[in-house]
């Protein structure tokens, strides 16, 4: 990745809670900015989902240059789509976290799931 390579952090998970191995994983893309998730109606229609997609894509883009970007896209799945795929389209790198979850039960039968970072994949 070139000096001014930007990793964008498009989720609810902002960078600052993330362990050792997903920021350095992240870090080989380039300098970490968290741009917050919005809020996805589950009312809203697919006209709606789209106009949010454009106006994000348009925020991600006035970020830096398509090579310059690598998008970590993670969130509701039919705004996560649309996202990626217009990003995609502008030749920018889209990438999902992947992670081990380990589920346990406690004594009362309560399931408890710990997620553990993997790697990033390309979308």
């Amino acid at each position: 990745m070139g000096k001014n390579s930007l990793f964008i952090n498009f989720s609810n998970h902002p960078s600052s809670r993330w362990g050792d191995a997903q920021l350095a994983a992240a870090g080989k893309y380039g300098e970490i900015c968290d741009l917050p998730f919005p809020v996805v109606d589950e009312q809203s229609s697919e006209e709606e989902v789209s106009r949010l997609a454009d106006r994000y894509v348009a925020t991600i883009m006035s970020m830096g240059s398509p090579e310059e970007l690598t998008v970590h896209v993670m969130g509701e799945m039919t705004f996560t789509f649309a996202v990626v795929k217009r990003l995609k389209e502008l030749g920018i790198r889209c990438v999902a976290s992947t992670s081990e979850r380990r589920t346990t039960y406690t004594a009362d039968g309560v399931k408890m799931s710990e997620f553990s970072f993997v790697r990033f994949r390309e979308y």
